[in-house]
């Protein structure tokens, strides 16, 4: 299946809408509403990929056939050719993928989520398993044969970070890896769009969006990267038209989805097509809108030390915040809270959780 073929549930919410809401057939369900008893706070569902961070320097990157700050992915050759460069430069690994920090961000916060994305029977596939599950977050699928997936970042001073990606077995995720079970038992689900450019993880994402609207779970979707717009405008619009609920995006995402440079005329523009928005804006914040309602949530002045996965422990302390009963604003502060943590220091991970005097703090102020 490729991006531009639709499920067919999207196809129905096209062909019957009857009303002002795109999202009226029996297969797809209204918006989700989180009514019943749940086990789970949040299912990511994403590449899960072992991060590999390490310092390095301008002219170290210069020689690397890779944009500065940006993402490329890698063959297998291109990945062993770049670890050989490195030489013994000190790395910190851990789990990872974007919509796996979130997960693992939010179960620091106190909160409940698993995961579902592919990993090898090997030593990192091995090691990716034992790290999310010390961090009580459970992967949900079946390891297979083949290479666990790597994401090498590189930071330099400023700092920014460059990514090479090797996704690995992490591609081969398919929609006989999605947990109906477990989907169904969550208040979201979360995917990540770099599941969307490529047939078979865009099938397994089919899946369990189908089987979230089927159990009345919200969805939330993570744009992910410019690319992905480029080669999924036109599916895009279709979900945020149908099943997605909340639409993580950045300031880059959402010029090149809407064609604004102004970042809340591009919120206002997704909302209008039903679905609430997560805007990041960097150093300048973060906009959202529900319900009509916009909000501009201030960054929390920090020195920045790493900015890898500062948008994961975002959207990490926003849907804690949703999933927990605090107001839009109150979770928007807190995931520009956590998100500020965790750049000050080096890694995707924040170096310890909050502290109860700062969560009491951010709860009271979440009115």
């Amino acid at each position: 299946m490729s991006p531009d073929q639709k499920p067919p549930y999207l196809l129905e919410a096209r062909q019957n809408r009857t009303g002002s809401h795109p999202c009226t057939t029996s297969r797809i369900g209204n918006k989700g509403q989180m009514s019943q008893l749940r086990d789970f706070d949040v299912i990511g569902m994403g590449h899960a990929l072992v991060d590999l961070e390490v310092e390095v320097d301008q002219e170290f990157l210069a020689n690397q056939d890779v944009e500065k700050g940006h993402r490329r992915l890698v063959t297998s050759k291109e990945k062993t050719d770049l670890h050989k460069a490195l030489g013994h430069r000190s790395t910190h690994r851990c789990s990872g993928g974007s919509v796996a920090n979130t997960v693992v961000g939010m179960a620091g916060l106190g909160g409940s989520g698993g995961f579902c994305g592919k990993v090898g029977l090997d030593e990192e596939g091995v090691f990716f398993r034992k790290d999310l599950e010390k961090l009580d977050v459970p992967l949900l699928t079946r390891s297979g044969p083949g290479h666990t997936g790597t994401c090498t970042v590189m930071i330099t001073h400023d700092p920014q970070r460059t990514m090479m990606t090797h996704l690995g077995i992490s591609a081969d995720l398919g929609p006989e890896d999605v947990d109906p079970k477990a989907i169904s038992r969550a208040k979201y689900l979360f995917v990540e769009g770099y599941l969307l450019p490529h047939p078979r993880t865009l099938e397994a994402s089919f899946k369990a969006i189908s089987v979230a609207k089927e159990n009345g779970v919200k969805v939330a979707l993570a744009v992910s990267d410019p690319f992905v717009v480029k080669k999924c405008r036109d599916l895009l619009w279709e979900l945020i038209e149908g099943p997605v609920d909340l639409l993580f995006l950045n300031e880059l995402e959402g010029s090149a989805l809407t064609g604004s440079d102004d970042p809340l005329e591009c919120a206002r523009e997704i909302h209008g097509h039903s679905t609430d928005v997560a805007l990041t804006l960097g150093p300048k914040g973060s906009v959202l809108m529900n319900q009509g309602e916009s909000s501009v949530i201030q960054v929390v002045p920090v020195e920045a030390v790493d900015t890898t996965g500062a948008g994961d422990m975002y959207a990490a302390g926003l849907l804690f915040g949703l999933t927990h009963g605090w107001s839009w604003p109150g979770a928007g502060r807190l995931g520009s809270h956590v998100a500020a943590k965790l750049i000050s220091a080096m890694g995707a991970r924040l170096l310890k959780p909050l502290s109860e005097e700062e969560m009491a703090g951010l709860a009271a102020d979440c009115d």
